[in-house]
């Protein structure tokens, strides 16, 4: 007999868990439609010369391939196949992105919004917290030609709507711009835009090693970079706004220690930043929730003008719980059109274990079976079924014990399945035409007309809801 377990890598819950994190799912869903997103599914595995054409050696290196059973059959029959699978699952929802958009260009009203909720596969090394299938909630705006900075603004404007009725505490938005960065490396004379690469790659180890031995590396051997620019650049990353007009002076020290010599990518960075906080504020996001943080950078070959990254203020060690940016051209490698766009990414899974960790979320929910109908005697299982249909065409969701046993049995099968109400109709209350109800929330049993239920268990769940809430 085999032994049943799950893959290494995988997040498999329980009902009630499953319930709990489908809720976050909505949150996220309804907050992605209310800023007037539409939703998008692409196929779990695309074709291998489509998936790999803007990936690297170690992305090629984590994808899984598929190949059926009747391919390696032919394969072997021809000796063996040359190259790679045909097809590979997708290891983000980005790169199908930008095939659909490639692919669907002509029948796309631009800008194009859309949201995409699905799961992703990576080949990670098996560790706790990290996943090799996990889900990603993206949303994407993208341009024909052009797209407006004015988007950059409305896309933190949905990570704080998505955030604040996930309600997991207090949250910092931190951005920064890639032109902002540019020009600032090209200022301190780190103009070749790989070795601008190579000193960010250091300087994101400041947490890790500390600015003793950045400074140290920046200025030896493998960069020569002088002792006064390597001061500047350190600096530069370590500034944090703590408040709205403190990131517009902020911007504005950057600009003024440039002076003259300021360079137009210096400028442009400079001004979407201004234009994206002007923006966010006129929104309604409020000032807490967002900040400057000029060591963000997030991936020097594909963002190029904003960029975002989220943390929880009093949890930073949980890390980055969404990012993205601005990219200049989704789909080069598709089509000749040029398709600007920004957007962000929520890991969902990882987010959601990361919360459940740290105590955060509650990882079990309260059944999305809001009463349960008991069976008191074989005989009484039409009038059961009877009580079940009205409550489901009152806004109910029910169930039925389609067998009869003791009450304490049913009781304890829905205190363990999470329902809250219990709903009996014995030969007594059929005759005098009421159901009793047992609420297993507060451990009380009330008698109630047959017609009223339906409505007194919304009031019941509504009040529960709102207190809930508060």
């Amino acid at each position: 007999m085999i032994r049943p377990r799950t893959p290494a890598g995988v997040m498999e819950l329980l009902p009630r868990e499953q319930i709990a994190f489908q809720r976050m799912l909505d949150v996220i869903r309804r907050n992605y439609e209310r800023f007037g997103f539409l939703p998008v599914e692409t196929p779990v595995f695309e074709l291998s010369d489509v998936l790999l054409t803007k990936s690297g050696g170690e992305t090629e290196r984590q994808v899984y391939f598929v190949q059926s059973t009747g391919a390696l059959a032919n394969a072997a029959a021809e000796g063996g196949a040359a190259g790679l699978p045909e097809m590979a699952l997708r290891f983000d929802l980005t790169v199908p992105l930008a095939r659909y958009v490639a692919e669907h260009e002509h029948e796309l009203s631009f800008p194009f919004r859309r949201y995409q909720m699905q799961r992703v596969y990576r080949g990670e090394r098996a560790q706790r917290g990290r996943f090799r299938e996990f889900y990603q909630c993206d949303i994407d705006v993208i341009g024909k030609d052009t797209l407006s900075i004015r988007y950059d603004a409305e896309v933190l404007a949905v990570i704080h709507a998505v955030f604040s009725e996930l309600g997991i505490g207090a949250f910092r938005i931190q951005l920064n711009n890639r032109k902002l960065m540019r020009g600032f490396f090209e200022a301190q004379g780190v103009t070749d835009p790989q070795q601008q690469a190579l000193v960010l790659r250091e300087v994101d180890k400041l947490d890790k090693r500390g600015a003793d031995y950045v400074r140290e590396t920046l200025t030896g051997p493998d960069f020569g970079l002088p002792a006064a620019a390597v001061d500047r650049i350190l600096a530069f990353v370590e500034v944090r706004s703590a408040s709205h007009d403190d990131a517009l002076a902020r911007i504005d020290a950057v600009l003024a220690e440039a002076g003259e010599g300021a360079s137009d990518v210096l400028r442009a960075g400079a001004a979407e930043l201004r234009e994206v906080l002007g923006l966010v504020k006129a929104m309604g996001v409020p000032e807490s929730a967002y900040c400057l943080n000029f060591s963000i950078a997030r991936g020097l070959d594909y963002y190029t003008g904003t960029v975002y990254e989220t943390q929880l203020v009093e949890h930073p060690g949980i890390g980055s719980i969404c990012s993205g940016g601005r990219y200049e051209d989704l789909a080069s490698h598709y089509t000749k059109s040029k398709l600007p766009g920004v957007g962000i990414s929520i890991g969902l899974t990882r987010l959601f274990w990361q919360l459940r960790e740290a105590g955060l979320v509650e990882g079990i929910a309260e059944s999305s079976v809001q009463a349960m109908v008991a069976l008191m005697d074989e005989s009484q299982l039409p009038q059961a079924l009877d009580i079940a249909r009205h409550l489901r065409a009152g806004g109910i969701n029910t169930e039925v014990q389609m067998e009869a046993r003791k009450v304490g049995k049913q009781f304890q099968y829905a205190s363990r399945a999470g329902i809250r109400f219990v709903v009996l109709a014995g030969e007594d209350e059929l005759a005098r035409g009421v159901v009793a109800v047992k609420d297993l929330a507060r451990e009380q049993q009330f008698e109630v007309p047959r017609e009223e239920l339906a409505g007194t268990l919304r009031v019941e769940l509504e009040q529960a809801r709102a207190l809930a809430g508060r």
